[in-house]
């Protein structure tokens, strides 16, 4: 098992060219929120922004568009039709075409509506999968879908959520369970926990050994998946982009636990650490 540390994600995320705009790195959607959850698409798409994509699309329930873009300047907004209770279904997805990564589960919500939504997505998406959240949990009898998949997937569950959609024995080492499981589905599966896993569809497994218990707060894990999200629009391969995206993530709280301390330190205040982690992937000194 390899230990994910700078030299791996230095190897597998490019410095930024002279000669680029904003379609060189990544045009990515979100698909995120309902009238309950407002905060989890605010943290992935900042995260999303934060990480370097060069366009960030947020697609959410009508009903809280108006909320997000008060606060949101960088991404670009579809507002979607919902449900009575403000979450999404399938025949109100945006269009899933013509991205470079889409992100779908933060903050959805669980219902039928939801959970066919998110196996149309898997199903129908032209480019690169991070399911997260309530996306993996509507997925729970339905983990077959992975196999429908034209492109790769990648799932961000942590314990509990694991344990709702795992279809195979488990041993209770976090390692050999999130081996199989991402060798049975032929996906990427990012298993998060005090040492996180990352296991791809080849056996390789990866190790994360970063990170601190001020990072267990709710927004954290939306955090994780929008920095990985980005790192898949910026053209980081599946098991990369999810591994680097541990690393960049566990990196940030650590300076928050160091410069704030565990106790106090938010999401919102990982955001801004991002770029800190990433700041010695600069092109050059300016």
């Amino acid at each position: 098992m390899t230990v994910i540390d700078w030299n791996y994600v230095a190897a597998h995320i490019r410095p930024r060219q002279p000669e680029s705009d904003k379609n060189t790195y990544g045009r990515v959607l979100a698909i995120c929120g309902c009238r309950d959850y407002i905060g989890a698409p605010y943290f992935a798409a900042q995260a999303a922004v934060r990480t370097g994509s060069g366009i960030v699309t947020l697609a959410v329930p009508q009903c809280i568009y108006p909320i997000l873009a008060g606060k949101l300047n960088e991404p670009t907004f579809l507002p979607l039709e919902a449900d009575e209770n403000g979450k999404i279904t399938a025949d109100c997805l945006p269009p899933l075409a013509r991205r470079a990564a889409i992100l779908a589960g933060p903050g959805l919500g669980i219902s039928e509506g939801v959970a066919q939504a998110v196996q149309t997505i898997i199903r129908e998406a032209e480019c690169p999968i991070i399911v997260d959240a309530d996306g993996i949990n509507v997925l729970a009898g339905h983990i077959h879908v992975l196999e429908e998949a034209r492109y790769p997937v990648i799932l961000t569950p942590h314990a509990r959520e694991f344990s709702r959609i795992c279809d195979i024995p488990c041993t209770g080492i976090p390692e050999r369970d999130a081996a199989a499981f991402a060798q049975k589905h032929h996906c990427v599966l990012l298993l998060k926990g005090h040492r996180t896993v990352v296991a791809g569809p080849d056996g390789t497994v990866l190790q994360n050994v970063h990170g601190n218990p001020g990072m267990a707060k709710g927004g954290s894990g939306d955090v994780l998946s929008g920095i990985i999200l980005s790192l898949l629009g910026q053209g980081v391969p599946p098991l990369a982009a999810a591994a680097c995206g541990a690393y960049i993530h566990s990196r940030a709280g650590d300076l928050c636990a160091n410069e704030i301390g565990e106790f106090g330190m938010t999401p919102t205040d990982m955001l801004s650490r991002i770029p800190q982690v990433l700041k010695p992937l600069n092109s050059r000194e300016w």
